[in-house]
């Protein structure tokens, strides 16, 4: 069976009491919605988050096992106290049955609460309802609501749980999504499929044909999947097809993932994107490596042709170098090598925080907030592929229960941040500062001696001008020329790597390493660790968001050059 990562996750929110004359519309609706997207992404696998409750829940589950997908069911209470809300023999026997074959996941009780207080009709059982509809929300990646279109003020209900997924806010005693999300605009990275859905309890006429929805500032009805998410969702199953690609060397594929024993699945995901990540990176790295140095040959060509030789040879072979660097450049930005190098690293270092987090016990499956929601909050849309992969792998640990002791934790700190026995991120920062360090340092003494020796050379023409022959001068121009390209040509490659900021990023990942070190050095609370390796990672989200933010930017382009 696939990790959730690995799918394109649908939760669904709905009425209860749906009009039996529209049923038969729903249920074709609903199918069409599921065979679409199977249609449109086929390497992209669909699974559902349904708490099977009454109505529009089962409904859209009975399609999802028709159809054989994978069909999670959290649950908002204890199934004994659930099965009390079943207001039909017929919903009650369709649940038993559903849940049999439902991958059944039980939520925490809110903070606050307890489970008498739950066990009755009241705020208390109305907040946990409420919970389950913003876990679907905060771990779907299309939310489908089957609903009227209208306002309400019932807690948890459809109304809210739609405007929760598109606003990031729902009113009553629930914590909220962090804040920045709205200001940043959480609308432009959501979406919700609208099918609307008339109530036994209501004479209102609603539509018939669905939407989808977005929000800025207000609801956005769209005939088509608007074409951000479409390709957002293209990345998404991009990511499947490059595991399943080059699944002998990864050691595993998307659809036959094995996790055994207490390893942890988003870990196992992490491994799979890492190795893409540096993959790569190496493509990067060579073909921008080629691409300078046919640049140089290129100026060296030009030089050599305009102060030493007029022979049409050197022309001829500035146009090679030109072409030949064109062919490159384009075959790796067709290909979007370095796009999915930045990609998959984000997602590789994304998902090492969570995994860390889930086996440290940070994570909180009780609270909206979760290590997707903390990850890319500035970047545009088409990233949201990276947050959407990382909310299946939020699930895949949830599904898979760990221990989290104060061994568990301590192991986290050995493996995560290193100990005097054990290296970790922090000796990986501190080795790797120093070796750029002293590679960006020998190459600016490289560059600085060539540039030294271009001023020497101009200062002895410029000196002994009547004193040298015509090709001799010719010969010491061509060799300033030379000597010019090459650091012009050796800077801009230092600058398309991004070696200085690179470096600074190390040595500010190094500092936040150590001093988590040192604190957890002094701590001996379990909670003061927790909050301390919470603190690191959130630190490490940030600065690695802003890392894919810079290299985003500084794409192959062979015209620039």
């Amino acid at each position: 069976m696939p990790l959730l990562a690995s799918t394109l996750v649908v939760g669904v929110t709905g009425h209860r009491n749906l009009r039996e004359a529209e049923v038969p519309r729903l249920r074709a609706q609903v199918r069409a919605f599921f065979e679409d997207l199977q249609g449109r992404y086929p390497g992209l696998p669909v699974s559902l988050l349904s708490s099977l409750a009454e109505g529009s829940d089962q409904l859209v589950a009975d399609v999802a096992f028709e159809l054989g997908l994978r069909v999670i069911a959290p649950l908002p209470v204890t199934e004994v106290m659930y099965r009390d809300d079943f207001e039909e023999t017929a919903a009650l026997e369709l649940f038993e049955r559903q849940l049999q074959r439902a991958e059944r996941l039980l939520l925490p009780i809110a903070p606050g609460n307890d489970a008498a207080a739950v066990s009755r009709p009241g705020p208390a059982r109305d907040q946990q309802y409420a919970r389950a509809g913003i876990f679907v929300s905060s771990h779907c990646h299309i939310l489908l609501a089957l609903w009227d279109g209208r306002g309400s003020d019932l807690l948890g209900g459809t109304a809210q749980v739609v405007a929760f997924h598109l606003r990031g806010d729902m009113p009553g005693p629930l914590e909220r999504r962090r804040a920045v999300l709205g200001m940043l605009g959480l609308g432009e990275e959501t979406i919700a499929y609208h099918i609307p859905t008339g109530r036994r309890d209501s004479a209102d006429e609603v539509g018939a044909h669905g939407c989808w929805l977005t929000c800025d500032q207000d609801y956005v009805e769209h005939a088509d999947m608007p074409p951000s998410f479409e390709q957002m969702f293209r990345r998404h199953c991009e990511f499947d097809m490059d595991w399943e690609k080059y699944g002998d060397q990864i050691g595993s594929r998307p659809a036959t993932v094995v996790v055994e024993g207490d390893s942890c699945p988003i870990h196992a995901l992490f491994q799979v994107a890492d190795w893409l990540a540096t993959t790569y990176q190496r493509r990067v790295a060579k073909v921008l490596l080629v691409t300078y140095v046919l640049a140089a040959l290129m100026g060296f060509s030009f030089v050599l042709y305009s102060d030493v030789t007029n022979q049409d040879v050197m022309l001829y072979l500035f146009l090679l170098f030109f072409v030949a660097g064109i062919i490159v450049t384009a075959i790796a930005t067709r290909r979007e090598w370095h796009r999915q190098y930045i990609d998959y690293r984000a997602l590789a270092e994304g998902l090492r925080v969570q995994s860390f987090w889930r086996r440290a016990g940070i994570v909180d499956i009780s609270s909206p907030s979760f290590a997707h929601d903390n990850f890319l909050q500035k970047q545009d849309v088409e990233l949201g592929w990276i947050r959407n992969v990382m909310r299946g792998a939020s699930l895949d640990g949830i599904l898979k229960p760990t221990a989290t002791g104060p061994a568990e934790v301590a192991a986290v700190i050995s493996e995560w941040i290193g100990t005097d026995d054990s290296p970790g991120q922090l000796h990986y920062f501190t080795v790797t500062a120093s070796r750029r360090t002293r590679q960006h340092a020998r190459a600016t003494l490289l560059g600085n001696t060539s540039l030294w020796l271009g001023i020497a050379i101009s200062v002895v023409l410029a000196v002994f001008a009547r004193q040298l022959a015509g090709r001799t001068q010719n010969l010491m121009v061509a060799a300033m020329g030379v000597l010019s390209v090459a650091v012009a040509v050796h800077e801009a490659y230092a600058y398309k790597k991004a070696d200085k900021e690179l470096i600074k990023q190390y040595r500010f990942m190094q500092s936040i390493f150590s001093a988590a070190r040192h604190r957890l050095k002094a701590s001996t609370s379990l909670h003061e660790q927790r909050q301390i390796l919470r603190t690191l990672g959130e630190a490490a989200l940030a600065e690695h968001a802003e890392w894919t933010l810079m290299h985003r930017e500084r794409p192959l382009e062979h015209s620039r050059i």
